[in-house]
């Protein structure tokens, strides 16, 4: 798998999204049949240099002119792929607007050319990765942009921009499992022709657990983009959480395929003619761009959690005028008691999974009910203050992480058992690994939230960053003197 073909793919894609998926009929027919067959480029034109992941503070302003007829667009973006070769950009700038109460700002998105004038690019950045990928910093100086390639309405930039990375994130699962397929066929390949101390080195433990991993990792990926594909191709609209998880799975699982693909072929897979350090340079990207893994992984907790807690308030609603909401709080109070004393049974996956996967289906739906559980207590014990917690919430996101995984390597391999395909005994194996080892993660990552020894050291982290951040750097001892 070409990383620089896929990223250029994926960049092209997420740079006329926003006219495929906001655009008007008149907007698509004027851009999209050349951007489609790639006679023209696109790209997407979000991060500045004082605005990144909180993509709201951008400084870049859109002023609507006198007589309405277009808007005189200012500013500059930062590491624009495609930055320097392409002819339309979707463009996010605030737009200042007059209302009762004063003058306020509100994003919008726009199509911009750059015939229009007032574009320029700056010089290729010089990038560790994906070096045939064009990226550059993108200029706009007094570029008259006509009303009509304002996509959507003014103010619906941020939602725009969301919605179209959103739609590019789940195409980096399809592609990552392709590059780690082509890893582990060459690190195998290493392994069975490599002779060391009187044997092939495939037949090795530690090699033959590398092997494994690997195949586990590449088949979760793969497990995901059929997922969230799938769920895309039924017409789906709300799947921004599954597309989450894929790119974060995805983007850490390639690192790690291909950092063990190189340790397989030991000093070998160094060298560039191997290739693989090329790959492993193109792939570290993944984890950055499209949302950082960091802000995605709380991303996905606190959606989770804002529906939690809306649930939790209507309980709350309910306590305060127990007469006539009797019902639901007995209900729910029974829920709880069942839960608390171990009566409550998680519900059953049977009907769904095929029966070779009892067991691992048992395990998800202990996980599910666990992970319920932790969400109502966190939201119990911090409210609103949860937010501010990211040594819980980080937890709390790698557990359902493991549980979206889990939930697709059953769904995808009860198809193949279902089928009887030629891989049937291969996926029945991984899958049940997959789902013992990820149930014992969730497990630990929600036993964290309640223990008061790792809640300490969470507390001593905090200290110790803030102090090496006073002092830039880490204290320095030298008990020798030196």
């Amino acid at each position: 798998c070409d990383i620089n073909n896929s990223c250029n793919l994926i960049f092209q894609s997420i740079g006329f999204k926003g006219i495929l998926l906001f655009g008007n009929e008149s907007q698509k027919k004027k851009y999209l049949p050349d951007l489609a067959c790639g006679k023209k480029i696109a790209a997407y034109c979000l991060t500045e240099p004082s605005s990144g992941s909180d993509a709201a503070s951008i400084k870049t302003r859109a002023v609507p002119s006198a007589d309405g007829k277009y808007f005189t667009l200012n500013g500059s973006k930062i590491w624009i792929s495609n930055g320097g070769i392409a002819e339309i950009f979707t463009v996010f700038a605030k737009v200042p607007v007059e209302t009762p109460s004063g003058s306020v700002e509100k994003m919008a998105a726009f199509i911009v050319e750059r015939g229009f004038g007032g574009v320029t690019s700056g010089p290729p950045e010089k990038k560790m990765g994906i070096k045939a990928s064009s990226t550059a910093e993108v200029f706009f100086d007094d570029c008259r942009v006509p009303v009509e390639n304002l996509l959507g309405e003014v103010g619906d930039g941020f939602k725009i921009a969301m919605n179209i990375l959103n739609n590019g994130r789940f195409g980096m699962a399809a592609c990552l499992s392709g590059t780690m397929r082509a890893a582990i066929e060459k690190a195998t390949d290493h392994a069975i022709n490599r002779t060391q101390f009187g044997n092939k080195i495939c037949t090795y433990g530690t090699i033959q657990e590398k092997i494994f991993r690997m195949c586990m990792a590449e088949y979760i990926t793969e497990s995901m983009a059929y997922m969230v594909s799938g769920t895309m191709d039924r017409g789906y609209v709300d799947f921004q959480l599954e597309a989450a998880i894929s790119k974060v799975f995805a983007s850490e699982a390639a690192w790690f395929v291909v950092d063990e693909a190189i340790q397989i072929m030991g000093g070998m897979g160094y060298m560039r003619s191997a290739g693989l350090e090329r790959v492993l340079r193109d792939i570290r990207i993944f984890r950055i761009f499209e949302g950082t893994n960091d802000i995605l992984r709380l991303f996905v907790v606190l959606t989770g959690l804002q529906h939690a807690g809306g649930h939790l308030k209507e309980l709350q609603k309910a306590l305060k005028n127990p007469t006539s909401n009797l019902g639901l709080i007995l209900d729910e109070g029974a829920k709880r008691v069942k839960r608390v004393v171990g009566l409550s049974s998680p519900p059953s996956l049977n009907d769904y999974i095929h029966p070779n996967f009892s067991s691992s289906g048992i395990l998800l739906s202990k996980c599910v009910e666990a992970f319920g559980l932790s969400v109502e207590e966190l939201l119990i014990k911090h409210g609103k203050d949860i937010v501010s917690e990211q040594f819980l919430l980080n937890r709390l996101a790698n557990a359902a992480i493991d549980i979206y995984a889990m939930a697709t390597v059953l769904s995808r391999a009860t198809h193949t058992l279902n089928k009887n395909l030629p891989s049937a005994d291969y996926e029945e194996m991984l899958t049940n690994i997959i789902c013992s080892e990820a149930s014992e993660r969730v497990h630990q990552n929600l036993g964290v939230l309640k223990s008061g020894s790792k809640l300490k050291n969470f507390e001593h982290m905090r200290s110790l960053a803030n102090y090496v951040a006073k002092f830039g750097g880490p204290l320095q001892n030298n008990p020798l003197g030196l």
